[in-house]
């Protein structure tokens, strides 16, 4: 029996940092969506006890240290599963880009073996489960478009999600994300992005003002360590985009646009940029 499951990326349709917790944690404000590159899982049963990751992709590991083994270890050891499992991950998603693709496919990986060996785990239970993994791993077990708060962990979904092309456009760097945080100040912060109005944009189908609210305090940061993710957005709204902005801390950046016809001239103008762009619907 084998068990296939999707693993889409996120966006940050607006990203605030409050404050840095007693736990270590920063406490978050964030409304999420969810576009259609993704990567895919196939997970089969073995006879004997132990987790196997496979990928046609050459730079990710395929061991403790990737996201969808540490998912089927923990939960194989939390509901005594004595069974091993042959994960394929056929890798779509850039790592290390703001997109929460390690996250999607631990969040893949729980869906598929929950139902691979019979489970019946629910889904709250599953998300749970999913945060002891990552902050974005719980919005990943569901998807759609929701306000995340907390950690990341406690989510509420948004009805009537965007309809719009999402221009994606990796610069060839790595960003790390406890650098960017280890970095930022929330006391030096003289805007913050509202959650309440992009939802209120959201909800009403307002797609000019979804635009307008935009916004990303982790950008300061990673914009000063590297500058080329601001020459990105900005080649991106010089292009056609109708609003642009970092995704997670980087580096990658996204254009939101409406218009169809505008889509090639954006995507191939940024290839001049950088070799990594996707041209995407918003999933829905």
């Amino acid at each position: 029996m084998k068990i296939y499951e999707k693993a889409p990326a996120k966006i940050n349709l607006m990203l605030d940092v409050l404050h840095k917790r007693p736990d270590g944690f920063h406490e978050v404000e964030m409304v999420m969506t969810m576009v259609d590159l993704a990567d895919r899982l196939e997970m089969s049963e073995m006879p004997r006890d132990s987790i196997i990751i496979t990928s046609q992709a050459g730079y990710i590991p395929l061991d403790e240290k990737n996201l969808a083994f540490q998912a089927a270890r923990l939960i194989k050891e939390r509901y005594d599963v004595k069974k091993g499992v042959h994960i394929h991950l056929d890798k779509k998603i850039p790592v290390a880009a703001g997109l929460a693709g390690g996250s999607s496919d631990a969040a893949a990986t729980l869906r598929g073996l929950n139902r691979l060996w019979g489970l019946n785990i629910p889904v709250q239970e599953l998300q749970v489960l999913g945060a002891e993994l990552g902050s974005d791993v719980p919005f990943c077990i569901t998807g759609g478009t929701a306000l995340a708060t907390g950690r990341g962990e406690k989510l509420t979904p948004i009805e009537n999600p965007l309809q719009c092309w999402v221009i994606l456009a990796k610069p060839p760097i790595n960003v790390s994300t406890a650098e960017v945080y280890g970095k930022f100040r929330a006391n030096q912060i003289s805007h913050h992005p509202s959650a309440k109005g992009m939802i209120q944009a959201i909800e009403a189908g307002d797609f000019q003002h979804v635009c307008e609210g935009l916004g990303n305090v982790l950008e300061d940061v990673t914009l000063k360590l590297h500058p080329d993710v601001e020459q990105l957005k900005q080649g991106m709204l010089r292009l056609g985009a109708d609003g642009a902005l970092m995704s997670g801390s980087g580096p990658t950046v996204f254009g939101l646009v409406y218009k169809e016809s505008k889509v090639a001239r954006i995507y191939n103008g940024l290839r001049g940029f950088c070799k990594e762009v996707y041209a995407v619907r918003m999933l829905t």
